[in-house]
């Protein structure tokens, strides 16, 4: 299965290098509230990466089918099926689904690596299992 990792946690300095490149990527604005992996804050205050796991709960959600498993174990978003109800969005245990609010479609972390680059700590990675 093909997903993004942080690999190097403690090296992450919540500089949102990664989230900005992301949502630049995908909305064509830097803005972390739209970004498919998020840097939170541990009860110590120190940062952390919260990514995908790709434990399709969102595809579960689904009533449209919009979102479906490809043969790397990626869930994809099929934005010409998604209907934008938010379900998928509802669903994910993790905050890392998102729906931004001038989208009709939702979206998330396709493993594409572009905050893999963007990163300047070298804290996340493309991992297959």
């Amino acid at each position: 299965m093909k997903k993004l990792v942080a690999v190097n946690k403690s090296a992450c300095m919540a500089c949102l290098e990664c989230a900005n490149a992301c949502s630049q990527a995908f909305y064509k604005r830097p803005d972390v509230s739209v970004a498919y992996l998020q840097i939170g804050a541990k009860k110590d205050g120190s940062p952390q990466v919260l990514a995908c796991p790709q434990c399709g709960k969102c595809a579960e959600a689904c009533e449209a089918g919009a979102i479906t498993q490809n043969a790397k174990g990626v869930y994809m978003v099929d934005k010409k099926k998604c209907t934008g109800c938010g379900k998928c969005v509802e669903a994910c245990p993790f905050g890392v689904m998102v729906k931004a609010a001038d989208s009709e479609v939702a979206g998330k972390c396709s493993a594409c690596g572009i905050c893999v680059k963007a990163c300047p700590m070298d804290v996340l990675a493309i991992k297959e299992d």
